[in-house]
């Protein structure tokens, strides 16, 4: 007889290994999965409690992440839950040491609170203390980062709490002061989970409008957890890298987020923000007002200066007579050409005289004065002068000229 006994299937090692003839059991990978978890160690986390139930000795508790839609399940025994000072609340915000566990008849993965610690004010205060040094020292609250604000922004965009009191404040007092400016409000969650990347997407969307000059990040007052959106990294550097200048107007006066450090202008409230960012119609005309008045003012003294002067100017001799000026000047032109003709005639005179003494001596030394005393030139037929007898030999013609005239004559030798 044939043994039909069916042949053992071999289990496969790894999940990667398994096909749909050859399956693991349910409870094998039920127990790998524990067995997977259990060597996670367990890990301080930090979030806020939305929900609390106690039952019996065991409070179940559903801890969401500060920036982050995400929440888990967190299961806390009344040991650790006793070790508290204060009873924990709704909203209180905690460090927890969760370990995952692997429920394994039902496969479910819960989380195990070990150890659980209310974070205080105190230490919130701390750490935005810590992360208000450490953007310091990058530089991103340096003034000469700061960028001015506009004189008269045309238009103001506004970040703020949907149908809030410091949106309605910002409005109402900027358009009591200036009523002709217009708003682009963003109405954004500024409180819980979602305000960071609420606001950080509305400022960002209002950067990139060109018609935007400024932009208001407002807020009303309220508690230090409250206000920790404000304090957020993310946002202060958003905000650190927004081309549009930006003004924080968050909670009252005593409200110091890091937003404010970074802000390129800090209001005490919205109602300060208002004031600060637009200014006052009324206040202006008085500054027109006043200016007018002193421009006038000014006008007029100029004037009776400048009248003052010329009526001076028109007293001096030489406006109020001017024709004294020409008076003066003839009798000097009269004057100075008595003393040039003078002077001409002396000096015709002077040069008259020593004309006439040249005129004597060249006479003096003229040949015909020669002649006059007695002396004679004679000159051959081509009119030479005879200086040696040897010139002239017997019965040589001669031409001889004495003071009154001239005659012939013929040479002979003694």
């Amino acid at each position: 007889m044939q043994d039909v006994t069916p042949e053992r299937k071999v289990i496969p090692l790894t999940a990667g290994e398994t096909t749909p003839e050859n399956p693991w059991p349910l409870a094998l990978l039920s127990q790998k999965l524990k067995a997977h978890i259990e060597k996670a160690p367990p890990a301080w986390v930090e979030g806020q409690i939305i929900e609390l139930n106690k039952r019996a000795n065991v409070s179940y508790l559903t801890i969401r992440d500060i920036d982050a839609e995400v929440s888990l399940s967190v299961t806390v025994w009344g040991s650790v839950m006793a070790q508290l000072a204060t009873p924990l609340e709704r909203g209180a915000r905690v460090v927890a040491q969760l370990k995952p566990d692997f429920w394994l008849k039902t496969g479910r993965l819960s989380m195990q609170g070990r150890d659980i610690r209310p974070v205080g004010l105190g230490d919130l205060l701390a750490r935005i203390e810590q992360l208000r040094q450490a953007l310091a020292a990058e530089g991103l609250f340096d003034a000469r980062r700061k960028k001015p604000l506009p004189l008269l922004p045309h238009r103001i965009g506004l970040i703020t709490g949907r149908n809030s009191d410091a949106m309605k404040d910002v409005l109402r007092n900027a358009a009591l002061r200036w009523p002709a400016v217009e708003f682009e409000v963003r109405e954004v969650a500024v409180q819980g989970v979602n305000a960071v990347t609420a606001v950080i997407g509305a400022l960002q969307e209002l950067d990139a409008d060109p018609a935007v000059d400024v932009i208001v990040i407002a807020r009303g007052g309220g508690s230090l957890e409250d206000l920790l959106p404000f304090s957020h990294e993310s946002l202060v550097r958003a905000v650190s890298a927004a081309a549009t200048p930006v003004v924080s107007a968050i909670g009252h006066e005593a409200d110091r987020p890091l937003l404010d450090d970074v802000a390129d202008l800090r209001a005490s409230t919205p109602t300060d923000a208002a004031k600060r960012i637009v200014p006052d119609v009324a206040e202006e005309l008085r500054r027109v007002d006043a200016a007018r008045l002193q421009l006038n003012r000014r006008i007029n003294q100029l004037l009776e200066r400048e009248g003052d002067r010329l009526a001076q100017l028109r007293s001096r001799p030489s406006l109020a007579h001017p024709e004294s000026m020409l008076t003066a000047r003839h009798d000097d032109v009269v004057r100075l050409g008595g003393r040039a003709l003078t002077a001409v005639r002396t000096q015709v005179g002077r040069h008259a005289d020593q004309l006439v003494h040249l005129r004597a001596q060249v006479r003096a030394l003229s040949p015909q004065k020669t002649l006059d005393r007695g002396y004679a030139v004679v000159q051959l037929e081509d009119r030479s002068i005879v200086r040696q007898p040897g010139q002239a030999p017997s019965g040589t013609p001669l031409n001889i000229r004495v003071a009154g005239g001239d005659f012939t004559a013929t040479a002979s030798t003694k």
